[in-house]
């Protein structure tokens, strides 16, 4: 069919339907690019606008994280915690890395996210990561450059470029008197 319709309309309105397909191209690459730019440095300044954008459509696609997070080889853990108003318990894929005594979550939307409050109003939470659960305790929000040796080049480059400049450190807790540590195997 495309064939036939270049057969019959050889010459100058081919050029011109190619020329109007560059100039679309050019037009949606130019577009995208403007989206990438107001995207990188909304999340740098921490722009509501963005912010609240990035927040709505990770809800939205949450479920996808989710299918694989925690489990053995996957780039995200889950950080299972209680509401401070409702009392429900939440999970919340993140990017939690290990450190000597806990785990480390930086912060790239700031410290205004509900899952970060409900973990500090409660003082404790829980981790599952690499097919392990973990019980969490003190958290503390700190600078992300505290505690930047945790994290590998790739994901510190990435702070670089979108301004990350804070994180979370969770202490593993102890476990308590007659109680077994909560470091079991999950399933998903």
């Amino acid at each position: 069919m495309v064939l036939e319709f270049l057969k019959a309309h050889s010459g100058e309105g081919v050029t011109t339907m190619w020329t109007l397909l560059a100039k679309a191209i050019r037009g949606l690459v130019i577009v995208l690019a403007g989206i990438g730019v107001v995207f990188v440095v909304g999340l740098r300044r921490k722009w509501p606008v963005v912010l609240n954008a990035v927040r709505r459509s990770s809800r939205a696609t949450k479920r996808l994280p989710m299918k694989t997070a925690g489990t053995v080889g996957a780039d995200a853990s889950v950080i299972r915690h209680v509401g401070r108003r409702t009392g429900r318990t939440y999970e919340t894929p993140v990017r939690a890395v290990t450190t000597t005594d806990g785990f480390v979550i930086a912060l790239p939307y700031g410290s205004n996210t509900d899952w970060l409050k409900n973990v500090l109003a409660n003082g404790e939470a829980t981790i599952v990561h690499a097919g392990h659960t973990y019980a969490v305790d003190q958290p503390q929000v700190v600078p992300l450059a505290q505690e930047a040796a945790s994290f590998s080049p790739a994901n510190r480059r990435a702070h670089r470029v979108f301004g990350v400049k804070e994180g979370l450190k969770l202490r593993r807790a102890a476990p308590t008197q007659g109680a077994e540590p909560v470091t079991t195997s999950t399933q998903r």
